[in-house]
């Protein structure tokens, strides 16, 4: 099980939440082996996650599927990967061009580049937590903008000097209202360049999943939850399909949950304010179309 952005133990633990201890149970409880671990850097696993990009966690998963190799308990021809949100980014990385990986499920995995995703995540969230039309468009063209200075150079010291003059550019253009309260100029710019210079999130502006998805052979299931606004679902799940068509992937199987948020949950909204205030953990539905789907490609 692959996690999702931020550093994670192997439950995946966030919102008062396990999920991958859910899923892992359920799927165990079924005969299926899972093998979870902590992100780099954090929990019990040692390495330095804060430099670490999407690349590096995937050279993590080949650690994963190498080690499960080695066990006389695992049907080794038949190992899988599960990645949910940025890990279903990461493992269409692995499986295009691991042969140990005989099939991938991608839980709210990205289809688009990652600057549109997260332009498009920002817009759906503040919309959905009652921010008005205005300041949604006008917070869309600054940090499209920002995101457009990453994505068109590779030049980092260019890239930190443009950031810096167009962080004070923002400054000055917002409204006092808007500007971050008790913090100076400085503070603000120096704020949000260090968060845009962080390699993690110029590697993610930067990369297409496209361009592993069209190189992925194996069996891939891809689900989203209808009411997924962190990774939604019609643009993604439309893109991951082309991808994989592109590549003349001949298994495919993707489907959309009715009523599930990014964490399938079921839900009202889909507002990740919503997530910690939710009784259930993962829905039974979705544990319940992952587990048949990976029990008939390991029947195959």
């Amino acid at each position: 099980l692959i996690t999702g952005s931020g550093p994670e133990n192997r439950d995946e633990e966030l919102m008062g939440h396990k999920p991958f201890l859910v899923i892992a149970d359920y799927l165990t409880r079924n005969g299926i082996a899972v093998l979870r671990y902590d992100d780099r850097g954090f929990a019990k696993s040692t390495g330095d996650f804060k430099s670490a990009t999407s690349a590096d966690f995937a050279t993590d998963v080949e650690s994963a599927v190498a080690y499960l190799k080695t066990r006389n308990d695992i049907q080794t021809d038949k190992i899988g990967l599960a990645g949910h949100s940025e890990g279903g980014l990461i493992a269409p990385m692995v499986a295009a061009h691991s042969k140990d990986v005989s099939f991938i499920v991608l839980l709210a995995g990205t289809g688009i580049r990652g600057d549109k995703l997260l332009l498009l995540q920002q817009e759906l969230i503040a919309r959905a937590m009652g921010t008005k039309e205005k300041v949604i468009q006008r917070n869309k063209r600054i940090i499209s903008k920002a995101y457009d200075i990453i994505v068109q150079s590779a030049d980092s010291i260019k890239i930190k000097a443009d950031l810096i003059a167009y962080a004070h550019e923002v400054y000055k253009e917002l409204p006092k209202e808007s500007r971050p309260a008790g913090t100076t100029e400085e503070e603000f710019v120096t704020t949000q360049v260090a968060e845009l210079m962080n390699p993690w999130m110029q590697y993610l502006l930067r990369y297409d999943p496209a361009q592993s998805l069209e190189k992925v052979s194996c069996p891939v299931l891809a689900i989203n939850g209808e009411k997924d606004l962190q990774v939604p679902p019609r643009e993604n799940l439309s893109a991951i399909k082309e991808a994989l068509m592109k590549g003349v992937n001949k298994n495919i199987t993707i489907q959309e949950l009715p009523g599930l948020n990014h964490l399938f949950q079921e839900c009202k909204t889909g507002n990740p304010a919503e997530y910690a205030g939710i009784e259930q953990t993962f829905s039974p539905t979705a544990l319940d179309v992952i587990t048949k789907w990976i029990i008939t490609q390991a029947k195959k």
